[in-house]
């Protein structure tokens, strides 16, 4: 497949799973760019993401992680689910803070993937995960 065929399966891909994330949409995530083994997504932090301790919470860090590793991993038309992440938290975010997360792939064999996903708040790196995907033939495509 050449460079061209391959991003334009990676975009169409994404448009599709965007229209159908209604959990990421609610959240306020937004997809940046998108590329085949890569991607990156962005979320200003509202009200509503915030805990008691005035900051982002940590499921919506991992939940705009989550969502730059699968548009990531599916960028190949072929249906990918996450099979295990770790996240570290490393930096407090604020309310107001603008947030990108990328996504880039490691490693691809088989139908398991590796990624790493890198959540930055302007300059500053705020969240690191490392998540594990895996392909599933039962699901429909995303396209």
């Amino acid at each position: 497949m050449t460079e061209r065929a391959s991003e334009d399966v990676a975009a169409r891909t994404a448009e599709a799973m965007e229209r159908a994330d209604a959990a990421g949409r609610g959240a306020g995530v937004r997809l940046l760019d998108v590329g085949p083994g890569r991607a990156r997504v962005g979320m200003a932090v509202a009200e509503r993401h915030v805990n008691g301790h005035g900051i982002c919470h940590g499921g919506y860090l991992f939940l705009l992680a989550d969502a730059a590793l699968a548009y990531a991993s599916n960028s190949y038309g072929t249906s990918a689910v996450a099979s295990g992440a770790d996240i570290a938290f490393l930096r407090p975010v604020p309310l107001g803070a603008e947030l990108v997360a990328e996504a880039v792939e490691r490693a691809r064999t088989g139908r398991s993937g590796l990624y790493d996903v890198t959540i930055r708040s302007g300059e500053l790196v705020v969240a690191e995960l490392r998540g594990r995907t895996r392909q599933v033939p039962g699901l429909p495509p995303p396209v």
